[in-house]
Parts: C-alpha cells; structure tokens; sequence
C-alpha cells in the first residue's frame, strides 16, 4: 500500500491549479537528507516538482522546488542563497516543518528536519479529495498592483501571493465573481477572477498559474532590497 503512494503514473495532464500538488518530486522511505544526484533531470519533469514555502529566521519567504523528500529531510533549489547551520521552517502539503540547511551547491541545499516526518501522513494528504483544490504555499508580501475591472483600476495592497492567486485589499463586492488584469510591480499582468470577498477584502485566482520561476524571481529580488535597506541602517 505505502509502496503504490510512492510509484504513480504520470499524467499528461495540463499543470493548473487544480493539479498543482500532482509533480514529479521523489519520496523515498530513508530518514537520510537527500543528496545531489549527477544524473540531469528531464527538462519536461522540472515544471512538475513541488513547491514548498521556506522561511528564514529573520521571517523572509520564499519558494522552493522539492526535488526529493525522505523521513528525515529534503533537497530542494533555492532562488535566494541559503547558509549552512542556518534554521528555517519549511511548509510543506499544509505542514510547518523546522529544519536546518546542512547543505548547499549550486543553487541547491539540503534541509535537515529537527525530527523525523510521518511519509505516509505527507502522502495521503497529497492527492486532493473530490472538489477540493490543493493550494500552494503562499508568500506574505506588502506591496501595491493595480487591478482592472472592465474600464476601471483599482490600486490595491497585496498581502500575500502565491502561484495560483493572491489576496488583496481594498476591493469592493461587486468585483465578486468578475474577471480582472492584475499588475504588480516587475510582474507581468496577469489575468483572473475575484473568487472571495470578506471586510473589502478579496482572493484572486489566477487563469494560469505563473511560473515558479518568475515568482522565485520576484521574491528573490524582494529579498535582496530588504536584505540590502538591512545592512544599510546597520
């Protein structure tokens, strides 16, 4: 049973956000931190791994893209520098795991779990049940974008975002349920619909989802100004 939650058939199903969490990323049943493998991944594989959130002692985020996953830790590329010794948390299918960077090569690293993670727990709660959406992990940002409405723009805080959408504020309820162009700062404009609206608040789901790759990118360049404004006022 535990063996055919870790074989599975791949699918040629478009990667939407209906299908997110659905990625090629290995499990394997060891509790070792996994290590880089010298064979090359299949290029058509790479967009299929799964993205994890990691946040750093000092509370900044950023995304990760799991490679391969044991009881005892996991390998994953990271677009901003991690350190060795260096103690993060990292969410994972809904779960906040404290870990340490053991190590790192190459825009790689190696996360060490301070204890041992239940892989069956992980596994089963991977494959969405029937009309739930996995989400992916989002990232808690404080920034503008601009939303258009038909002939209107709105100019809204973003609070947090994610490859599949992002929350933002203020938006009136009208805007339930339309379709919108979102632009944010250095993002293409990107296309989705108001799904959510509580206290002017909203939830914008995104037709496609953006790339991991954009995504990291931004955050990383976030990353490096808030790191940079830090070192300045020192």
């Amino acid at each position: 049973m535990f063996g055919s939650l870790i074989r599975r058939k791949q699918t040629k199903l478009p990667l939407g956000e209906d299908n997110i969490a659905f990625e090629s990323t290995t499990f394997s049943l060891s509790t070792a931190v996994p290590r880089p493998d010298e064979r090359r991944v299949d290029e058509r594989l790479i967009a299929m791994l799964r993205v994890a959130k990691l946040t750093d002692a000092q509370g900044h985020e950023q995304l990760i893209r799991v490679r391969n996953v044991s009881a005892g830790g996991l390998m994953a590329e990271a677009g901003h520098p991690v350190r060795v010794g260096e103690a993060v948390s990292i969410e994972l299918s809904s779960q906040t795991i404290q870990s340490t960077v053991v190590w790192t090569r190459e825009g790689t690293a190696g996360f060490k779990f301070d204890q041992n993670i239940d892989l069956g727990e992980l596994l089963a709660g991977r494959k969405p049940r029937h009309g739930f959406r996995p989400r992916p992990p989002r990232l808690e940002v404080n920034c503008k974008a601009n939303v258009k409405l038909e002939s209107s723009y709105y100019t809204v805080d973003v609070h947090d975002i994610s490859l599949g959408g992002m929350k933002v504020e203020p938006i009136e309820e009208y805007c339930l349920g339309k379709k919108v162009v979102v632009v944010v700062e250095s993002l293409r404009p990107v296309r989705g619909e108001v799904r959510w609206f509580s206290d002017r608040k909203a939830g914008i789901v995104f037709d496609q989802p953006l790339k991991f790759e954009e995504l990291a990118e931004w955050i990383g360049k976030r990353l490096e100004m808030a790191t940079l404004k830090a070192s300045i006022k020192r």
